[in-house]
C-alpha cells in the first residue's frame, strides 16, 4: 500500500459529470482518539471499488469540522490523487434549479381556481422567481419556481460532508481506503465525585465527552489523550446531554505515552453530534484522608495594626493509582442520612501516587487575629513585634497552619517561643494545636534589613 498525504486545493472545479468509484458506505474499523485541547483524530476504513475509467472517489460523510490540512489518506498504488475537495452542498431551491437545467421536471399547472395538473417538461433556465421549461410538446412558458417538481437529488450535489478526489487509476482496484484526519469542536474533561465518610473516602472519576464535531461517530472505538499538546490556538464550545454508566468488568485501560496519558475505552461507544457522553473511567474505595486547616497572613514587616484572617480548610490524601487528567472535582459527604456538598476544586493533569490537596472552603469556626504590638525600624532596619491570636469555637481539637511571608535574608531573624519551619523559601510556618472551645496566642519577633 502507498501512503500518500493530500492538503486541500483550493481554485479548482470539477465537471458536472463525475464518474465516481463506488465507496462502501459502512465503515470499518472506525476510532476516535479526543484530545483535551478541542481536537479529535478520525480514523476511517471502507471498501474502495473503481474502474480504469473512474476519475473522482467522493468519500461522503466527514465531520463538518475537518481539518482539511491534515487529511491522511492510504490507497492502492495504483491510484494516483490529483487534487481534493470539501464539498458540502446546502440544499436549496436555487442550487436544485441549476442542477437539474437540462434535465426532465414535473410542472404544477393551474387547471382552474381549486384544481393543478401536473406535466413532463425540461428546465431550460431560470432566473428570480420564474422558471423557464419546455413541454413534451416542444412549447415554451414561463412558470413560477414554486411550482417546480424534481424526482430526486443529483448527484452533482453532495448532501453531507465529504472529500472529493481527482483521481486516475492504472487498471480496476478493488482494495480498503484508509483516511485519517483531525476534527475541531470536540474535547474531553474529567469530572470527580469524592465521597467521604469520616477518615475514609473514595474518588470515582468520569470522562465527558463533548461532541460538536458535526459528525455522528456510530459503534467507534474510543481512547482519550490526556496532556496538554502544542497546537494552534482553537476556539472550545460546550454542550451537555447524555450519560454512559461503565461496568467493573469493562475497565478504561491506561497507558504513559511520549509523555501524555493514554485511556482506551473498552468497549465502542457511539457520540451524537451536539451531545455530550459520560464514561465512567475511575472508582477507588477507602482511601485514608487527612482534614487539613491553614492561613496565610500579612508580611510582618508591612503589618499595621490589627488584622482578622479566616482559615481554609482542607481535604489531602495521596493519589489514587492512576493519572488523573485536569478538572473538576466536587466533594460531598453524610449527615444523618443527608447528602452534604462540602465543596468544589478543580485539579491540574495529575500523575498518579501523587499527594492531592483540596480546599473545600472557609472554616467557620477558626480564626486568626494578628496584631503589630512594637515597631522600631529606620533606614536599614526593620524590627517588629506581633502578637497570634488563634481562636477555635468547634467542639473537636484542631491543628492550624499559620504561613508568614518573611525576607529571608542571612540576617534576618525569627524569635518566638512557637515552634516554626521554614517553607516555600520564604513562609515562616507554625503548626498551632488548638483545643476545642478554646483561644491561644503567642508572639513573634521579626527582624530584617530592609
Amino acid at each position: 500500500m502507498k501512503k500518500l498525504t493530500m492538503a486541500l486545493l483550493t481554485g479548482l472545479t470539477f465537471s458536472s459529470t463525475l464518474f465516481s468509484a463506488t465507496l462502501s458506505n459502512e465503515i470499518k474499523n472506525s476510532s476516535l482518539v479526543v484530545y483535551n485541547s478541542n481536537l479529535g483524530l478520525v480514523h476511517e476504513e471502507r471498501e474502495l471499488s473503481l474502474h480504469q475509467s473512474d476519475t473522482s472517489i467522493i468519500y461522503k460523510g466527514v465531520a463538518s469540522s475537518v481539518q482539511t490540512d491534515s487529511i491522511n489518506v492510504e490507497i492502492s498504488p495504483d491510484v494516483t490523487l490529483y487534487s481534493q475537495q470539501y464539498r458540502f452542498d446546502s440544499l436549496t431551491q436555487s442550487k436544485l434549479l441549476q442542477a437539474h437545467i437540462g434535465k426532465k421536471v414535473e410542472v404544477r399547472l393551474l387547471r382552474n381556481k381549486n384544481e393543478f395538473k401536473l406535466i413532463s417538461a425540461t428546465l431550460l433556465a431560470f432566473n428570480g422567481q420564474k422558471s423557464i421549461v419546455k413541454t413534451l410538446d416542444y412549447k415554451i412558458i414561463t412558470v413560477k419556481n414554486d411550482n417546480i417538481i424534481f424526482d430526486s437529488i443529483p448527484d452533482t450535489l453532495i448532501t453531507k460532508p465529504s472529500l472529493v478526489w481527482n483521481i486516475k487509476s492504472k487498471k480496476d482496484v478493488k482494495t480498503t481506503m484508509k483516511l485519517d484526519y483531525l476534527i475541531s469542536n470536540i474535547n474531553f474533561k474529567s469530572n470527580y465525585i469524592l465521597n467521604i465518610d469520616e477518615d475514609k473516602a473514595s474518588l470515582v472519576g468520569w470522562i465527558s465527552v463533548n461532541n460538536r464535531s458535526g459528525k455522528r461517530f456510530e459503534n467507534t472505538k474510543l481512547s482519550l489523550l490526556a496532556g496538554d499538546i502544542q497546537q494552534k490556538p482553537v476556539q472550545i464550545e460546550r454542550v451537555y446531554k447524555t450519560m454512559r454508566v461503565m461496568s467493573n468488568a469493562q475497565r478504561v485501560v491506561e497507558k504513559s505515552f511520549e509523555g501524555y496519558h493514554f485511556y482506551a475505552i473498552p468497549f465502542n461507544i457511539t457520540l451524537a453530534n451536539n451531545e455530550t457522553t459520560q464514561i465512567k473511567f475511575l472508582q477507588e474505595n477507602n482511601i485514608s484522608i487527612q482534614r487539613l486547616y491553614s492561613t496565610t497572613l500579612s508580611n510582618p514587616l508591612y503589618l499595621q495594626g490589627e488584622q482578622k484572617s479566616d482559615v481554609s480548610q482542607f481535604i489531602a490524601f495521596n493519589g489514587v493509582s492512576m493519572p488523573l487528567p485536569k478538572g473538576d472535582i466536587r466533594i460531598y459527604s453524610q449527615l444523618e442520612g443527608q447528602t452534604i456538598l462540602l465543596g468544589e476544586n478543580a485539579i491540574s493533569h495529575t500523575p498518579k501516587n501523587t499527594d492531592i490537596k483540596l480546599r473545600t472552603g472557609t472554616n467557620f469556626d477558626l480564626k486568626v487575629v494578628q496584631k503589630t504590638t512594637k515597631r522600631e525600624s529606620n533606614d536599614e532596619w526593620f524590627n517588629v513585634d506581633v502578637e497570634y491570636s488563634v481562636s477555635n469555637n468547634s467542639d473537636t481539637n484542631k491543628t492550624v497552619e499559620i504561613l508568614v511571608p518573611f525576607n529571608t535574608h542571612t540576617d534576618s531573624k525569627v524569635d518566638t517561643n512557637e515552634t516554626y519551619t521554614f517553607t516555600k523559601g520564604n513562609l515562616v510556618t507554625f503548626s498551632v494545636k488548638i483545643k476545642a472551645n478554646a483561644n491561644k496566642k503567642f508572639n513573634v519577633n521579626y527582624e530584617s534589613k530592609k
